[in-house]
This record gives C-alpha cells, structure tokens and sequence, in this order.
C-alpha cells in the first residue's frame, strides 16, 4: 500500500508546477519560502532524475525571459481502474493525465474478481506493449470501487446487487498487485469520481464540491477545502437511505421507507415501469417480457420519445432534485457534479434535477452552485483512481 506521510519540499514544488502546468523560478521563489540557490540546486536535481523538464521560456519583463518548468509527462505512468455493478474500465494514462489506452468489460454473472484481475492484467499488459512501457515505469493502479470498503487493506466488503455473487470480501488491492507487480490503491468510486472532475476544474479553483451517482443506487462523494471528507465508515451509497418522503416505499424491501433510492435508481425505474405496463399503460414497450424491460431497454424507449418511460424518467429526475437540494442545503458546495447512467440518459434528467435543486435551494439565486455533468464524464472514476496515486507518490 501506498502510504501517506508529509509532502517533502521536492513533492510541493513538483505538485506546484503539475498544477499550473508551467511554471518560472521566480513564480516558485514567491510561493515557497525557500533560498533561490537552494530552489536552483533543487530544480536542477528534479531536472536530472527525469521528473521535470525545461518547456520553453516566459516573457520578459525587462531582462532575460525567464526559464519554464513542466513535469515530465513521460516519467511514469498510471493505471486506474473503475469496478462498478454496471462495468469496470481500465485506462492507461501519463503522468499529464493524458489517456493513452481505455477499455471496459460488462460485469455481468460470469465476471467473478479473478477473471476481472486477469483481464485487466492482460489489458494492461497490452497497453504497455503498444505504449513501449516496461513495467517498472508503472507508478502502481488506482482503483475507484462500488462501496463498501475497506480502504486500509484494499478489500471490497459486500457490496450489493452485482450480477456475480462472488464480489464478497475480495482482496482486490492484494490480487492486483500479485498480477501486475505493482503498487494498488482502492476507495470508493465517487470519491474518485470527484477527484478527476476536481483536477478536470483546477482552473476554476473549487474548493467545495459535492458528486452525486444515479445508477444502480446513488452514491456520493464531499470535498471540502480541496480535500476528500471521509466518515469513520466507508458508505458511499448511505446517500440512499436519505428519507424523501415519509411512510414511502422501500427498494427490494431493504433500506429505509421513502429512501432517496427507492425513487432514483435504475431497479426502483424499472419496477415503476413493469408495474404501469402491468397495469395496461400503453407503450412502445408493451408486449415486452416483463424480465426484458431492463435500463438499456428503457433508455431507447425515452430516446424514441415514449410518453409513458419519458413520464418515469421526468419522475425519477424530481425526485433527485429533491435529494440534491437536501445535500446543498447541508454542504453548501461551490460545484454540484452529477453522473452515473440515470443521469447521462438523456439531457432531461439533468436538466429537471436542476431545477428541482434549485428551486428547493436556501437562498437561491444569492447562493447558486454550479451545476455540471463534469469534464470527464463516464473516464472520471478511472481518471481519478490515477490521479490518486500521483497525489500520494512519494518522491525521493
């Protein structure tokens, strides 16, 4: 495991210049309260290990035009990893977070954690053929996972609803790092989540973010002063069981009553729907098996513009407003990131959660979040499983 201790001076300046892409010496000199002969025997140190390169020079403000500085690209690589009940995806990335290869696998009842670890060793191993990268050029895997975990040991506890019953206390940081030989890190996929689309936002400074999940469930994830906020448990999902509506249903007869997930989850959407049709609305998916009327299904039907499944969607959309404006008010967030698949089903889903959010929202417009489907979208939790493991990197 990767482990976390105090950013040495060399670890600060290296994430300084990662940040802002290029940077001068003088620009350093203003942030760090170090000696310029010190700075210059550092720089050129970071200079000769490989990690930083020279990328051009500044402009003058009189004198010489000052030298500029950019991490080297090329110094390492990364591998993150998103493990989902829906699919898992492997991306290779640089250390510019530039994705270099993505692929993905649907977890369906055959995925079992060792044939997941050995396709995404194989995966890997190709990437790196076609890249030309040796494995000791690999700074390790991130992995963004369906909760809960155990972060410290690396293990997946017993998340519910994956289509393998399998997925049960799996060591998964142990299993890949026996695979591929290198350095694992796991937490849950929102916090991941929210890790990529708040480096994909640096230029925007955000220093309090909420992420919200639809699919399966909903999870979540808070940063606050830039940072992660964690609980004394990891329970992504437990956004789920915020109660929406008092003596509501409940989802497969597990949770609260009127739980947020019990309205705003694909298996709560497919029920409502199995049932209206059961019930004689008619559809273009009327006639359809009952176990055929499954998400892909029901975002064609919308896509086609189906009176009856654009109605459910709009529903579950309301109901996620509601939600999201109950964790507004709580959190207070500059940036509100919605993803997962209920949400990027169709621009209506966002666009009436939002709605609902703000209407619902303390002080609005005085107080109005940004609203956003994110930058990176559906590569955002292996992006940030990468990311991840930069952050900790620990240099020599």
């Amino acid at each position: 495991m990767i482990t976390h201790t105090a950013p040495s001076i060399k670890k600060q300046v290296y994430e300084r210049i990662f940040e802002h892409g290029t940077v001068s010496k003088a620009d350093l000199l203003q942030h760090f309260a170090v000696a310029s002969s010190s700075l210059t025997r550092l720089l050129e140190d970071m200079i000769s290990q490989g990690l930083i390169i020279v990328s051009g020079f500044g402009s003058s403000t009189g004198g010489r035009k000052p030298i500029l500085f950019q991490t080297n690209p090329k110094h390492r690589y990364l591998l993150g990893l998103e493990i989902s009940r829906l699919y898992s995806k492997l991306g290779l990335y640089d250390l510019h977070l530039k994705t270099l290869s993505l692929t993905r696998w649907e977890m369906d009842t055959r995925m079992t954690p060792g044939r997941l670890v050995e396709l995404v060793g194989e995966a890997a191993e190709t990437f790196m053929d076609r890249e030309g990268i040796t494995a000791d050029q690999l700074l390790g895997i991130g992995i963004g996972a369906v909760g809960p975990l155990d972060q410290r040991n690396g293990v997946i506890l017993e998340p519910e609803l994956f289509p393998s019953p399998s997925w049960k206390n799996v060591p998964v940081c142990e299993l890949l790092t026996a695979r591929l030989g290198v350095p694992a890190r796991l937490d849950n996929g929102a916090n991941t989540a929210l890790i990529g689309e708040h480096w994909a936002f640096r230029e925007e400074k955000v220093e309090h973010a909420l992420y919200v999940h639809a699919g399966v469930n909903i999870r979540s994830g808070l940063m606050s002063g830039g940072q992660i906020i964690r609980g004394a448990v990891d329970t992504e999902g437990a956004v789920g069981q915020m109660i929406i509506r008092t003596e509501g249903p409940r989802l497969r007869d597990k949770g609260n009553y009127g739980a947020l997930e019990a309205y705003v989850s694909i298996p709560s959407l497919e029920e409502r729907i199995r049932s209206q049709l059961a019930g004689g609305r008619s559809s273009l998916l009327s006639g359809l098996a009952p176990e055929r009327l499954t998400f892909p299904a029901l975002a064609e039907a919308l896509a086609q513009g189906d009176i009856l499944v654009k109605e459910q969607f709009t529903e579950t959309a309301h109901y996620l407003g509601i939600g999201l404006a109950n964790l507004i008010n709580t959190f207070h967030p500059e940036y509100v990131i919605l993803g997962g698949p209920l949400v990027n089903a169709d621009p209506l889903v966002f666009t009436t959660a939002v709605e609902v959010a703000k209407k619902n929202t303390y002080r609005y417009p005085e107080y109005s979040p940004v609203f956003t489907q994110g930058a990176l979208r559906d590569e955002a939790v292996a992006t940030g499983a990468a990311i991840m493991l930069l952050h900790e990197w620990q240099l020599n």
